[in-house]
């Protein structure tokens, strides 16, 4: 007499149909419409204005700047996360669960709060902000300061995209190349990094994303000076509150552009490793 197997999942068609429609949906209402409604707001009057609107010099200020920002804090973010990742899936230590508490905590803090912090700091009113302008160094409506404000927002991304990926891979590995003599940059560049690269491209990318897309912290500390510490979310706000939309939603199809470009690099990252994946596996 023969049983009769289900499956653990038996979901009628028509479920699995709602399900994936309404994914969709709201994919599509949440996501592609307002950006379509971005591109279309940009090119309402043509593509001449539209280029016109981010060629010029503020414009181009906000752009370079942004870039500038993103590649200060993105490289200091990979370090800090790399080694973030590394403490904490390979040692045991007093505070380790304390350490991975901290490095989400800029996820639940509120960006106007992450860029206040360094107001408080340094800033004319600030802890520190006396002693340094006796020495006429600015942080504050300063690059430094928008460097400052964009790392701290952006720093959990490497780091806990790593995180998952080398708790599981475990210290077996490691500990193999230390007994056979590595050192501990041996044992990293020869063993850890080949591991973790994928994960660590796709932990950078979206740090990057998120670098050149913060507006809560940058806005608190860059003093909206116009040419000079507006980033391009920034730009677009001003361009906005003065009622010019079609360089204010140029600018802003620009950010877009890039954060698509930088996700759809992640896509096909992924893509990737998981075709690698699929080969080596038997």
């Amino acid at each position: 007499m023969s049983v009769a197997i289900r499956p653990a999942v038996a979901e009628a068609p028509w479920v699995r149909r709602f399900v994936i429609g309404a994914a969709v949906l709201s994919l599509a209402l949440l996501l592609l419409l307002p950006l379509l409604a971005v591109f279309t707001e940009a090119l309402r009057r043509g593509l001449a204005p539209a280029l016109a609107a981010i060629v010029e010099p503020d414009a181009l200020a906000a752009v370079r700047l942004t870039l500038l920002v993103a590649a200060i804090a993105v490289p200091v973010n990979t370090l800090g996360g790399i080694a973030a990742a590394w403490a904490i899936s390979k040692f045991d230590f007093p505070g380790r669960r304390v350490l991975v508490t901290l490095i989400e905590l800029p996820f639940s803090v509120s960006p106007v709060i992450s860029g206040l912090v360094w107001v408080l700091l340094f800033g004319s009113q600030g802890w520190f902000g006396p002693w340094l302008e006796a020495r006429d160094v600015r942080i504050v409506f300063a690059l430094p300061g928008l460097v400052l404000a964009t790392l701290f927002v952006t720093f959990p991304f490497v780091a806990r995209t790593l995180l998952p990926l080398m708790q599981e891979q475990g210290r077996a590995e490691e500990e193999a190349a230390a007994t056979l003599g590595a050192s501990g940059l041996q044992t990293f560049r020869h063993v850890t990094l080949p591991n973790i690269k994928w994960a660590l491209l796709a932990g950078v990318l979206l740090c990057n994303a998120r670098a050149m897309g913060e507006f809560g912290a940058v806005a608190v500390v860059s003093g909206h000076i116009r040419g000079e510490t507006n980033t391009m979310p920034l730009h677009v706000e001003i361009l906005y509150n003065e009622y010019q939309f079609v360089g204010a939603f140029a600018v802003a199809a620009l950010l877009a552009l890039l954060a698509l470009v930088t996700l759809l690099a992640k896509g096909a990252l992924e893509w990737l490793t998981g075709r690698r994946q699929g080969v080596e596996t038997p």
